[in-house]
């Protein structure tokens, strides 16, 4: 593999050199060394909180830690007969450090977990884990409010409720929504278009606002329901439906008094599900943690007012001699580090640190945060189902990663590999004629597909022919290769492939394998492609090697099976990727090119004319009647389509 590149990174906090000694531990004995230039490294730290870098001799962070006191302990590092392995090869990897000085340890704390999620630190424990939680949104900047699925920054108008655990638990809680509040979920272009009542309407799951089946003060009051529920008032809304029920029914109103029953079941059937039978939870997380074979699972319950809204287990990457308390410990920190932290966290382990997350906690969400293991009572109970639950996780977990161990021996053997693949990176491109064309590309290890190492490429090349596919995965081989050799040569992140699998037959092997051959790793990176073999029937593929014959595994073989289901995951995340940048294209239109029109005259435009195509063909004056429209504006567009 290529020398390393130069580097010349380097923090811009105020550096202390260690001295490089060139070669790490394992190569000579330089601890003595590297502890004598931490101890005078040390004397010039101050006393305070804040946090430290540790650098190795690439300029790398490899570890991020928090002090209440520096100087104290930066010190500690110096002392080798208190230090375990794992820090001793810390310590002896550290060329240079950087502190960064905080108010509090509180402070230190959030920004430590800041860091460690920015760098992705080799001896930190690491919460793997890089998507957001979703939320339900009660948008309310328009007349016919709406609920729906939303994920991201919280920068529309309206009302947040979660987190919920999963996208899944989102779309449960919307769909008993509709079914209780009758609450629109339709766009505004949709709504705003309407002529009669869509199918939700007919299946009791919207109140038809767009054609008037409600009047505006009806629908707020809906509204006002949601909201009462969404913030666990619950039983005054049962006790309002059937209320009204009887009332309907006594009027001899049978058909809305069918109407409120059915309300009435699906609220009865949402609170049996989700409601927490305790008056004083209600708005906490619950966090258990369980540890088995060097593996920690965490599990999260999240309860917002008085409801149960889903769960989520995390698998956090640690060392094995990391106490339970120390992965806990900075796993809350990281977790928290983008979301509000609720009014309590319950936790399965006594922390030493507690007073100090509670602190660092209030302090982010403006107001008081409790930490605590509850010992007894209806607390405890909620642990001690997230115990089993986080149990149940690390089982599944620890199933499947001996079976997927076993399908990568049989990989290494059936290739003959020298060693059994750790990271296995599959490629496969899509496209329609050779348009909006993407490459894709999903990892696999032993714990099973890496989502959060996905990659897709846009297709930037202009010099290839429409649907050329060889010259496509040429362009991601090079991009995606060429970026390796030049960020991490060495491959200390652990970002390399152990195995190369490609979605094509002899053609597509022969295309990537010249490309390697001029990034001279032809020989560092096993290759095999994979084809649908005759008939392009599935368990007949045939799979091709470079300078070897082409072979077939047995029909309905465990390794066929693992390798088909690899091949229709990249399939899979390449047709999503390709769907993403086609609908963006769709979106887009002829006035995007014209300037001094942004989102807001665009839309006047659009809204006036029609169509793109109409703007283009419309005269001056037709311009300048537009609101929002300026006589010189409308000059500029008029120019744009009749100077060519």
């Amino acid at each position: 593999m290529k020398a390393p590149a130069d580097r010349t990174k380097r923090p811009d906090d105020d550096v202390l050199r260690l001295p490089k000694s060139g070669k790490g531990i394992s190569q000579h004995a330089d601890l003595k060394t590297c502890i004598r230039a931490i101890r005078n490294a040390a004397k010039a730290m101050p006393s305070g909180p804040g946090v430290y870098h540790m650098i190795d001799q690439s300029g790398d962070v490899i570890y991020v830690g928090k002090a209440r006191n520096l100087k104290s302990r930066v010190t500690s590092y110096t002392h080798p007969n208190r230090l375990t392995a794992r820090l001793m090869r810390m310590v002896a990897e550290t060329r240079s450090m950087t502190v960064v000085t905080t108010h509090t340890e509180a402070e230190a704390l959030l920004l430590e977990a800041n860091l460690i999620n920015k760098h992705r630190t080799r001896f930190n424990v690491l919460l793997r884990d890089d998507k957001s939680f979703p939320y339900i949104l009660l948008r309310q900047d328009t007349d016919w409010p709406q609920l729906y699925k939303h994920r991201g920054a919280q920068r529309r108008p309206g009302r947040y409720y979660g987190p919920f655990a999963s996208a899944g638990a989102v779309e449960r809680t919307l769909n008993s929504l509709q079914r209780v509040f009758l609450l629109r979920s339709c766009k505004d272009s949709v709504f705003n278009n309407r002529t009669r009542p869509c199918l939700l309407y007919q299946i009791k799951r919207c109140s038809a606002p767009c054609v008037g089946r409600i009047d505006q003060d009806g629908y707020a009051k809906l509204v006002a329901d949601a909201q009462d529920f969404l913030e666990g008032k619950s039983s005054t809304i049962q006790k309002n439906l059937s209320e009204e029920m009887h009332q309907a029914a006594d009027a001899l109103d049978f058909e809305k008094a069918a109407g409120l029953r059915d309300r009435l079941r699906a609220l009865a059937h949402i609170q049996s599900h989700q409601t927490v039978h305790s008056g004083d939870i209600e708005d906490v997380d619950v966090i258990a943690l369980a540890r088995k074979g060097g593996v920690t699972c965490i599990q999260v319950f999240f309860y917002r007012n008085g409801q149960n809204w889903g769960h989520r287990a995390f698998f956090p990457r640690h060392q094995k001699d990391d106490p339970d308390t120390v992965i806990l410990s900075a796993f809350l920190a990281q977790f928290y580090e983008n979301k509000e932290p609720p009014r309590s966290v319950f936790l399965s382990h006594d922390l030493p640190d507690a007073e100090l997350l509670e602190e660092a906690l209030t302090a982010k969400a403006s107001r008081k945060v409790r930490v605590l293991a509850p010992q007894r009572g209806a607390k405890k109970g909620l642990l001690e189902s997230a115990s089993k639950n986080a149990q149940d996780a690390l089982d599944r977990r620890l199933a499947e990663t001996g079976t997927q161990a076993k399908l990568l021996r049989t990989l290494a053997e059936i290739f003959e590999l020298d060693e059994v693949p750790q990271r296995i990176e599959v490629y496969d491109n899509s496209h329609i004629m050779g348009t909006n064309a993407v490459g894709a590309m999903i990892v696999a290890g032993p714990e099973g597909f890496m989502k959060n190492a996905y990659r897709k490429f846009n297709i930037k090349s202009e010099d290839l022919t429409p649907g050329d596919d060889f010259g496509m995965m040429r362009e991601v081989m090079t991009r995606r290769f060429g970026r390796m050799l030049k960020e991490d040569p060495d491959n200390k992140k652990g970002q390399w492939p152990d195995l190369l699998l490609i979605d094509g037959g002899k053609g597509q092997l022969s295309s990537v394998l010249a490309i390697m051959e001029d990034l001279g790793l032809d020989e560092e990176i096993p290759l095999v492609a994979i084809s649908k073999g005759p008939d392009r029937n599935a368990g007949r593929e045939e799979f091709h090697r470079p300078g070897q014959p082409s072979m077939m595994l047995e029909p309905g073989s465990g390794a066929l099976y693992f390798l088909q289901r690899l091949r229709d995951e990249a399939h899979r995340f390449a047709i999503g990727s390709h769907k993403a940048r086609r609908a963006k294209t769709m979106k887009t239109s002829s006035l995007d090119d014209v300037q001094g029109v942004g989102p807001t005259r665009k839309r006047a435009l659009l809204s006036h004319f029609g169509t793109a195509k109409a703007v283009s063909r419309a005269g001056l004056k037709d311009l300048e009647a537009v609101d929002g429209i300026s006589k010189k504006v409308a000059q500029i567009i008029y120019d744009h389509y009749h100077d060519a």
